[in-house]
């Protein structure tokens, strides 16, 4: 028996997800990027993640160019970076500064977290096509991660001072 897609989307929307941007280059060495809360860890040893990409997207052609793509673990407080990346087209780029790994992939400043990373498996699933990347090189920062869950932005409580 198939499942309701509008039950299916509610009930994944109860799961709540860090946000991330994941950016590459195509093949005239243009940055891309989307934003994806289709990502996890895979393994510890080797370090190797994995991110979920639609195909319609136009992020998805440069993963196959490029071989790399980096992923900015966003923090509170860059929702609208979010909102930014979940759009199509050159202008989410238009105005931001990036910074640069040491791939020389784009990155998101500000970020609690940075990974850069080589495709070393895709899988077909759907209409996704299921990264997994190599961690090449790491970097984390101070702050608390943004949030989503229920098609909306969430934060973090503050922790409870122990007693």
């Amino acid at each position: 028996m198939p499942v309701d897609p509008a039950d299916f989307r509610r009930a994944l929307g109860q799961f709540a997800a860090g946000v991330t941007v994941v950016t590459t280059r195509d093949g005239q060495g243009r940055s891309l990027g989307l934003t994806v809360t289709a990502f996890a860890s895979v393994s510890l040893d080797p370090a190797l993640v994995l991110v979920c990409v639609d195909h319609r997207s136009e992020t998805h052609a440069g993963f196959r160019h490029e071989g790399l793509f980096g992923v900015s673990i966003l923090a509170e407080g860059q929702e609208e970076v979010s909102r930014r990346f979940a759009g199509g087209g050159p202008a989410k780029f238009t105005g931001l500064e990036l910074g640069r790994g040491t791939t020389g992939l784009p990155l998101i400043p500000g970020a609690v977290a940075h990974l850069e990373c080589r495709v070393i498996a895709t899988h077909v699933a759907g209409d996704h096509t299921i990264y997994v990347g190599e961690v090449l090189s790491v970097g984390v920062h101070p702050g608390r991660p943004l949030l989503y869950h229920d098609r909306d932005y969430r934060r973090l409580a503050p922790r409870e001072p122990e007693r």
